[in-house]
């Protein structure tokens, strides 16, 4: 399983230090679901992205798939496997009769917003935020 590789792309790449055995009880529980995909991609045998998707079915809007996460490594950026990543995931959505797919970015990440834009997303509201923890 690629639990270390992914565990590193959260921290480093997108800033969640979620413990490496978390992460890969997580894993475990979402490729068992019907619900969820997840992609990587390698280079050399070794993980340097990846990609999480899950389906988006609300009452006030079409079934379309929401990315959760997408990550690539510092090292590997502008080679072309973000497009990549997200081609396949536009893949998956379009052959499981999704519309569209949809994800959301943080506010200070403008080079990730640059980035979505060029792959043919928009953007045309913000969001806070809300979560409470227990």
């Amino acid at each position: 399983m690629d639990a270390k590789a992914i565990y590193e792309l959260n921290a480093m790449e997108m800033g969640y230090d979620y413990p490496i055995d978390k992460t890969e009880e997580k894993l475990k529980q979402l490729l068992k679901s019907d619900k969820d995909k997840i992609f990587v991609a390698l280079m050399d045998n070794i993980v340097v992205g990846y990609v999480h998707a899950n389906a988006y079915d609300v009452t006030y809007a079409p079934h379309l798939k929401n990315i959760m996460g997408i990550a690539v490594s510092s090292i590997y950026k502008r080679k072309g496997i973000g497009r990549a990543l997200l081609a396949a995931i536009e893949n998956w959505a379009q052959k499981d009769g999704a519309i569209g797919v949809r994800l959301v970015s943080g506010a200070m990440r403008s080079g990730a917003h640059t980035f979505y834009r060029h792959c043919g997303y928009s953007g045309d509201k913000q969001q806070i935020h809300f979560k409470k923890m227990f």
